[in-house]
């Protein structure tokens, strides 16, 4: 059996609908040489959404308390076996043809990243609903980075041998995770946006999207600007980042390539 070529990386807690959707999208793929580690944090069991997708090569690995997204996504590293890893988080979708893409562009790369449909859903009992779908692409500067990130960690790639020089995530940015792991990857690799929308990032007016929460950022944005020496950076999401005057002077033309259908879950709730 041909080792995988790509490890997706999944931390899960208490969205089992999503989960499903995410499983579902990751079976359409075009491209299916991968593995996928799902580390669920303490929630509760999806043992039997894992088996709803017996075709998918996964591995669930439940952690005994809640431990947060960060470090869940830790645990799963000394089990990747793929060249690549790519991180999903458990609401966020990916189109069919993004592992294809992304592994065509990756050469001479060590992490790319694609551009994203903001999707805000309506919770049914038969899944998510798309509601509106906003794009979110900006150029990459890696100077401008430093101030505003327009990184999007969900269906990003890099290779896996980056952990060994720059370590692992960093538990302690929480909120900004991302951000610090864009900002010591890109200092000392070579990175790549791709023009091509193929991640749906869920930020519904329902949810419960930890960037939501601005009051608790503040802290963790502080460890970052002094982590990196970034002097003060204001608190926002993406939503405002969209409206902030050096972000949009940024925006980028990008390939839509979502036709607002859902991947067909094999999930029925309660």
């Amino acid at each position: 059996m041909l080792e995988p070529v790509v490890s997706v990386i999944i931390p899960t807690y208490n969205r089992p609908e999503a989960l499903a959707e995410l499983l579902a999208s990751l079976h359409q793929q075009t491209f299916q040489n991968f593995e996928v580690i799902i580390v669920n944090d303490a929630g509760q069991d999806v043992s039997s959404i894992v088996s709803l997708y017996p075709d998918l090569t996964s591995r669930l690995i439940n952690l005994e308390e809640n431990s947060h997204h960060v470090r869940a996504r830790n645990t799963a590293l000394p089990y990747v076996k793929g060249e690549w890893i790519m991180l999903m988080d458990d609401d966020d979708l990916i189109t069919p043809t993004h592992i294809e893409i992304m592994l065509k562009e990756a050469h001479g790369y060590d992490l790319i990243y694609s551009d994203v449909e903001i999707v805000n859903y309506r919770k049914t009992k038969q899944g998510r609903v798309p509601v509106s779908h906003r794009l979110f692409a900006y150029e990459l500067d890696l100077k401008a980075m430093r101030k505003f990130s327009t990184y999007v960690p969900s269906g990003s790639m890099y290779r896996a041998s980056i952990h060994k020089q720059i370590g692992l995530f960093d538990e302690n940015m929480r909120n900004y995770w991302d951000w610090d792991f864009f900002l010591r990857v890109a200092d000392v690799y070579r990175v790549k946006r791709v023009p091509v929308a193929s991640v749906l990032y869920d930020f519904s007016d329902s949810g419960n999207n930890q960037s939501k929460n601005m009051d608790g950022m503040r802290r963790y944005l502080d460890k970052l600007s002094e982590k990196h020496h970034l002097g003060y950076l204001p608190v926002k999401n993406f939503f405002l980042l969209l409206e902030e005057p050096g972000v949009k002077a940024r925006e980028a033309f990008s390939k839509r390539i979502w036709d607002g259908v859902m991947p067909p879950s094999r999930y029925i709730g309660d």
